[in-house]
């Protein structure tokens, strides 16, 4: 008997990472020890506090039922704090903030309440390979605009507006961006605003990287009358390291953030309390937690830098974020090779950087969520069974 899959399925893959650690895994059972330096999770605690408020109310006995659909005030309130703190932009916790269990949920909540067939998005290649399943698990089709390193990652917005945009309902864009690290400056913000406004598109910014190796977080909330066009998704999992508890936000006008919990409450209920008022806590910590948190990061950043120097990779040291991105030599085919030559060679993983779109073919991305000591060995390990 055989079940065909929705049609929302028949083009959305499995995710890359998803089959990747499964082949990796079935490596390791036969000895291999492979050293993974292509996932961008947090390997360093959230801060003891964090997780002593944690303790404290998961001990608790009445804090186990179920949560509002709209997140605990508590939390709302520490969002809006944070948000005036560090973006100094101002947003109404009870209305303008929506609590998510991750941002990754939020680029699927955004597409399922805007997008439907015959709706077009805009998604950055390269980029995150999530915009598009998101669209593509709404019915909506993915239009995707390139991205080139000459325009130091910045989409060209005269060129799309000479694109057929009529049947564009929402525009993905992702800063600092991932894969590549690249910064966009307020110009850039403010341009894609006026575009929004311009053509009626929804500006969905994904915001998770601002306080990894960047001095001055932005949000695009801070232009004026962006709330008019734009959401923007937040995350704790790389600026708290806590990737594992599932803590994002949604930030956006009152009218998104209603519509988008029409989708949202039908998918799932509040987070544990115990949980959100942890992430409270972390949202409250001062400066001075970014700043030791980059002094690791910084650290093995070098060391990542010497790893690409060794593959004979170039790469911009203005990028930003969790990773390094590097053009590959011209020796090798593409990412997929480079790839692929590390892992069954020297049983190092390095993300290919073609799995975030084909304007990333040429281009390879390490973690840094490794301890120095690993990247040490890997490049002991390149040194040792890669021929140069």
């Amino acid at each position: 008997m055989e079940i065909e899959v929705a049609k929302r399925l028949q083009h959305t893959e499995e995710y890359y990472f998803s089959k990747k650690l499964r082949e990796i895994d079935e490596m390791n059972k036969n000895g291999a020890q492979v050293i993974n330096l292509g996932i961008g999770s947090p390997d360093l605690p959230p801060h003891p506090e964090v997780i002593q408020v944690l303790q404290e109310q998961a001990a608790l006995s009445n804090t186990h039922g179920y949560q509002s659909y709209k997140g605990a005030p508590a939390l709302r309130q520490a969002m809006a704090d944070w948000y005036d703190r560090y973006y100094r932009v101002s947003l109404n916790p009870n209305t303008e903030i929506l609590p998510l269990m991750g941002s990754k949920e939020g680029i699927v909540h955004i597409c399922m309440t805007y997008l439907q067939e015959g709706d077009q998005a805009l998604i950055p290649n390269p980029g995150y390979p999530a915009y598009a399943s998101a669209v593509r698990i709404a019915g909506a089709e993915t239009v995707p605009y390139e991205l080139k390193a000459e325009e130091n990652w910045i989409p060209d917005l005269e060129a799309l507006e000479k694109t057929d945009l009529s049947k564009v309902k929402l525009m993905w864009i992702n800063y600092p961006h991932m894969p590549t690290g690249a910064l966009a400056t307020a110009d850039f913000f403010e341009k894609v605003i006026a575009f929004g406004k311009k053509h009626n598109i929804l500006i969905c910014h994904d915001n998770p990287y601002s306080f990894i190796l960047n001095d001055q977080p932005q949000s695009i909330l801070s232009v004026d009358g962006a709330l008019d066009v734009a959401i923007e998704l937040n995350s704790l999992s790389k600026s708290s390291n806590m990737a594992g508890w599932r803590i994002g936000m949604l930030s956006a006008k009152q009218q998104r953030i209603d519509e988008i919990l029409r989708f949202k409450s039908n998918m799932d209920s509040g987070m544990f309390l115990a949980t959100q008022l942890a992430a409270a806590k972390a949202l409250q910590l001062d400066k001075s937690w970014y700043t030791q948190l980059n002094e690791s990061y910084k650290e093995r950043r070098e060391k990542v830098y010497q790893i690409m120097d060794y593959l004979g990779c170039t790469y911009d040291k203005n990028q930003v974020g969790l990773f390094v991105w590097a053009k590959v030599p011209t020796k090798y085919a593409d990412s997929y090779a480079l790839s692929d030559d590390v892992l069954y060679n020297a049983q190092v993983f390095i993300t290919p950087g073609g799995i975030f779109g084909s304007a990333g073919e040429q281009y390879i991305r390490i973690s840094l969520c490794a301890k120095p000591e690993v990247l040490d060995q890997a490049l002991e390990r390149l040194k040792g069974r890669l021929s140069k």
